[in-house]
């Protein structure tokens, strides 16, 4: 399997696996090509493994990106034979251009956020309300990203509990968007920001970092639609990824990886 990137277990969080129906595993051979969003890239690498043991003589080829990014590539031609969104307005767009069929995507597993620290929490901080502090370095993926996106929506519940003025305040301290949530956190991890916002099955991927928790009301249910593309080559291929991501071994797997269930 080759990935390509375009750029102590968590919490208890969302996990139970999802019971969906399987379907006849596919005997046909050949390069199975998968989009996914950034955040799968860890479990998404391990279920591809999976896969191919599963299915001597196929080869999963990953590209792993923000679901935006992944969305326009392939409206400008880029082959993918199935896609994984970490929203559902990028799948949505793919079904309104005719190039995944309606009724096709499913939802596969949720998310949620989590405020991320660097190795030592050099800023101190402890509380959420501690990342609109004047002076605090803070990473967030760019408003377009998924992630990005969610973020902000967070940040504008959290209004609520600490202030009207909270969400500019911790707007003010962003000092950089990034492309898609992997860049998010390597800049956390290398200590360029005191804190960022991303998913919380970022911080089982990366277990070197602190978290500060996000309670329910404040936080974001993000959901993961995932669907063959209609010109794809190898459509029972992309039908039997779609089944194992789906069924018990593929949900045990992305809840290794701190995704939670299908909502």
């Amino acid at each position: 399997m080759k990935p390509r990137f375009g750029a102590a277990a968590l919490l208890g969080i969302l996990l139970t696996s999802c019971g969906t129906a399987p379907t006849a595993a596919s005997a046909e051979d050949g390069r199975l090509t998968v989009f996914a969003a950034a955040s799968l890239a860890d479990a998404f690498t391990e279920i591809g493994s999976a896969f191919e043991a599963a299915h001597p003589g196929v080869e999963v080829v990953f590209s792993f990106a923000g679901s935006q990014t992944l969305r326009t590539q392939i409206e400008a031609g880029a082959h993918a034979d199935v896609f994984a969104s970490a929203n559902s307005n990028e799948m949505d767009a793919l079904v309104a251009s005719g190039m995944v069929a309606a009724g096709a995507p499913q939802v596969f597993l949720s998310n949620q956020l989590v405020v991320i620290l660097p190795p030592g929490n050099p800023a101190g901080l402890e509380r959420l309300q501690e990342i609109a502090r004047p002076g605090i370095k803070l990473i967030l993926a760019a408003e377009e990203v998924p992630v990005g996106n969610y973020s902000r929506q967070a940040l504008e519940k959290m209004n609520n509990a600490f202030g009207l003025d909270f969400k500019d305040l911790a707007i003010k301290n962003v000092v950089s968007n990034e492309d898609n949530v992997k860049q998010a956190v390597a800049k956390v991890q290398l200590g360029e920001a005191d804190a960022g916002i991303v998913y919380a099955s970022e911080a089982v991927a990366a277990p070197d970092l602190g978290i500060i928790l996000i309670p329910p009301e404040q936080n974001i249910m993000a959901v993961y639609p995932i669907a063959p593309l209609v010109d794809s080559a190898h459509a029972k291929l992309a039908a039997g990824f779609i089944s194992y991501v789906l069924l018990p071994e593929g949900q045990a797997i992305l809840q290794k990886w701190g995704f939670g269930r299908p909502e």
